[in-house]
């Protein structure tokens, strides 16, 4: 029996082989994905795109900090025809191998046909063997090898029967099994470089790159942020119960990214010491020397802190020192905003939990959110939001406030006709105009819609105390441009957030310093004329009309209001009796009888409205008429009474039908939003004009909730990242455990913009909840299903006994 036999390979075949299918692997879908292709470029995005000189600068800013892509590019071709080469030199040189055929055929190696005789094949081996032989000029000896087999298996008897069994004239061969490798690997010589190389990639190499990527990841977060910046941020966070915008600054410049020490990234310029002293005297309330808190204090927070304060103030700083220390600290403020919000609202859920003592208010959270359009549009937030717009500087704002026509808001700009905003921008060229215009046109209008509802509950819009409450979030996004010309929609980015603190926080000084959103006072006198008008304004607000049932309440038990009976005349009432006789003879119809009870009502509202027409003195007759009308209404109700059943089913299954539907289309959306978020989330949406921002920045919204009279947060802010037409978000929170009516804020911020922020109330009208069930009907076990029990249990005596048999 044949054994078996491994062999490396000797010819360089198989290892060949190996390296070409394994090549080819590689290259083919690596050619499809990674071959550098031109990108085409979007002619709607050429005809908005802005060339105003914030944006052109920053577009030579995005080029310049990318100088290895055209080497990227470069390097991807090179490595990728080496390899096709590579490939084609190895389809060649195994095209070149000569391998013994897996099939033996004689005749064929000898060029006889098939029953030849003898003697003719001894004249075709020594022909050929004349040509083929070792010692001839022309000879090759595998081929010789194989006229002699193919000889000796036509010739002699043992051979050919080892042939015709085996297939091979030598008899049964061992079953071998080639590795892909070549021999000199596994010879004694090499055996030093080859155990050198293993031990150099597999014991070196691995675990050095496995460890460096460890390492590092372990000290990040999913954000990209330092650990230690994050707690960081919590030590600094929880210390007061509400910070202001000021203090979030140096929070933020504090963090550890912007040290050496950390990041290996950052640039220590000896030119510090004279630039950085100059700069910080050109800032306005920087407080450098009033903070001794560490890291508060360190050289790396004051000059990360002062940075962000001249990006504010769109201070022109040294190009190549300062202004790219700015552009690298800007970068990356957007992620260290997030990741501070995530610590806020993480501080403030620890804080229901009772495990910090504690609870932050609205305004934290809300402050490092105003943070980031601050950072992303280079603006203070005591600025005018038209500045974001291109060509709008601190002395276009007057033009904003004419007396004919004052523009309140960036929508309302973008509302105007065109010849309005024209004579309103009449300081610009037609150019910067059509620059403007585009710009606006691009922006974000939200159309922001709330929906309550008590989900996997009976009654979906009944809240009771402790119920878990569902706010879905409804985000439409269009552009600004749908607007052009039309006055018939809401200004809702003019809606404020805080209206009550900005009359704390936001006042101007005695210098009259703009406020928020634009609007500016000149003087002290207009100031308390404004509030006087907005005190005036809420005493005269109506309240709402949950709040006056409780006070008609009040007065009932109180005895101050008192409501005249309404007197019926005798025909009504004799009316009423009829119909109630008519009523008692139809008891056995529920829902006719339903329909008899609606028609009295109806019947009631009509005398009332006839006693308010007619004199209070009627005559006999007219009694008469009423009766004789009255007893027609009845015989014609009677007949109606049938087709008003058939009616009501009717509806009531199309009802059915309708809340099956419903059902369903509840279930789909909810798979819809499972597939979703399996999916995962992107990060694209629309792109912010963002001139003095040096990347490209695109639009995030944060939705959550919020109690506007208690300042505090209800939900976690969730981050909205890609709202490119529709988005849905779902907030949950828990109702209050004390019933009552509630007034809640569910809260849409911009992350990019300033005044595009939009504020919906909700109002839940919060029951008592249920207790919980002690007793129910199909839980008590009644005196007869006792009885059955006893009953049924088996006896002794079989029901094929006879009364003998019992006796016994």
């Amino acid at each position: 029996m044949a054994g078996q036999k491994f062999q490396y390979d000797e010819s360089g075949a198989t290892f060949f082989y190996f390296l070409l299918s394994f090549l080819a692997l590689l290259l083919v879908p690596g050619t499809y994905y990674w071959w550098p292709r031109k990108q085409k470029e979007d002619p709607k995005a050429l005809a908005s795109e802005c060339y105003c000189p914030g944006c052109r600068k920053k577009k030579l800013v995005l080029q310049s900090t990318k100088p290895w892509e055209l080497m990227k590019r470069t390097c991807i071709k090179v490595i990728i025809i080496a390899g096709w080469a590579l490939l084609a030199f190895l389809a060649y040189k195994v095209s070149q191998f000569d391998y013994e055929s897996a099939s033996f055929d004689p005749y064929d190696i000898l060029n006889v046909p098939i029953g030849t005789s003898e003697k003719v094949i001894k004249k075709a081996y020594r022909r050929l063997s004349l040509i083929y032989h070792p010692d001839k000029e022309t000879g090759d000896e595998k081929k010789f090898m194989k006229l002699t087999k193919a000889y000796q298996a036509l010739t002699d008897d043992e051979s050919r029967k080892n042939w015709e069994k085996y297939g091979n004239p030598d008899g049964p061969g061992a079953m071998s099994f080639g590795i892909a490798l070549p021999s000199w690997i596994v010879e004694k010589e090499n055996s030093v470089w080859v155990l050198g190389l293993y031990a150099l990639v597999f014991m070196i190499a691995l675990p050095t790159t496995v460890g460096m990527w460890w390492y590092k990841s372990i000290r990040y977060s999913g954000d990209k942020v330092l650990l230690e910046t994050s707690r960081m941020y919590y030590y600094f966070l929880h210390k007061s119960n509400s910070i202001p915008l000021k203090r979030v600054i140096m929070i933020l410049s504090a963090s550890l990214e912007f040290e050496k020490k950390y990041n290996s990234e950052i640039v220590e310029r000896s030119s510090d010491e004279h630039e950085m002293p100059q700069l910080i005297k050109q800032l306005y309330n920087f407080g450098e020397k009033t903070q001794k808190e560490p890291p508060l204090s360190y050289n790396y927070s004051i000059k990360a802190r002062a940075l962000i304060h001249a990006h504010l103030s769109r201070l022109v700083l040294k190009a190549d020192t300062l202004d790219l220390d700015r552009m690298y600290i800007v970068k990356k403020c957007p992620y260290l905003i997030q990741e501070m919000v995530g610590v806020v609202s993480q501080l403030i859920l620890l804080a229901y939990a009772q495990r910090v003592p504690r609870l932050l208010n609205i305004e934290t959270i809300e402050n490092c959110m105003k943070l980031c359009p601050m950072v992303i549009q280079a603006l203070w937030e005591y600025k005018s939001p038209f500045m974001q717009l291109p060509y709008i500087s601190e002395d276009h704002i007057k033009h904003f406030d004419n007396k004919k026509k004052r523009v309140r808001s960036i929508q309302h700009l973008a509302q105007l006709k065109n010849e309005d905003r024209r004579s309103t921008l009449k300081f610009l060229s037609d150019s910067q105009y059509e620059d403007l215009v585009k710009v606006l046109g691009r922006m974000p209008y939200i159309d922001f819609k709330v929906r309550c509802e008590v989900i996997d509950d009976e009654a979906t819009t009944v809240y009771t105390a402790g119920a878990i409450v569902t706010v879905t979030v409804q985000l439409k996004r269009r552009d600004m441009r749908v607007l052009f010309g039309d006055e018939s929609y809401a200004d809702k980015h003019h809606i404020e957030l805080e209206k009550n603190a900005a009359k704390e926080t936001e006042k101007p000084d005695k210098l009259g310093k703009p406020l928020s959103n634009g609007d500016v006072i000149e003087n002290n006198e207009d100031i308390e004329n404004k509030e006087t008008k907005d005190d005036e304004k809420e005493k005269k607000v109506t309240k709402g009309i949950w709040q006056q049932k409780r006070q008609s309440g009040k007065g009932k038990k109180s005895g101050n209001v008192k409501k005249p009976k309404a007197t019926l005349s005798a025909s009504a009432k004799k009316k009423i009796k009829k119909k109630e006789k008519l009523e008692k003879a139809k008891l056995g119809d529920l829902e006719t009888k339903e329909t008899e009870e609606d028609k009295i009502d109806d019947d009631k509202t009509e005398d009332k409205e006839q006693l308010k027409d007619s004199n209070a003195s009627s005559d006999d007759d007219s009694d008469s008429d009423n009766e004789s009308s009255s007893n027609a209404s009845g015989e014609e109700s009677e007949k109606t009474d049938a087709e008003d059943t058939a009616d009501d089913k009717k509806k009531a299954s199309a009802n059915n039908d309708d809340d099956d539907d419903d059902d369903w289309d509840k279930f789909q959306s909810g798979a819809n939003k499972k597939d979703r978020v399996l999916e995962g989330r992107t990060k694209q949406s629309h792109l912010v004009h963002s001139p003095y921002f040096p990347e490209e920045k695109h639009e995030y919204w944060w939705v959550y909730l919020s109690d506007r009279k208690s300042r505090t947060l209800l939900t976690v802010p969730y981050h909205v990242t890609e709202l490119v037409d529709e988005e849905e978000i779902q907030l949950k929170f828990t109702a209050p455990r004390w019933p009552g009516v509630y007034v809640f804020a569910v809260c849409l911020r911009s992350d990019s913009y300033f005044g595009f922020d939009q504020m919906h109330d909700i109002k839940l009208d919060v029951k008592e909840a249920p207790e919980p069930l002690t007793e129910h009907p199909q839980w008590d076990i009644s005196d007869e299903e006792d009885d059955t029990k006893e009953e049924d249990k088996q006896s002794d005596i079989s029901e094929f006994t006879t009364d003998e048999d019992v006796e016994d």
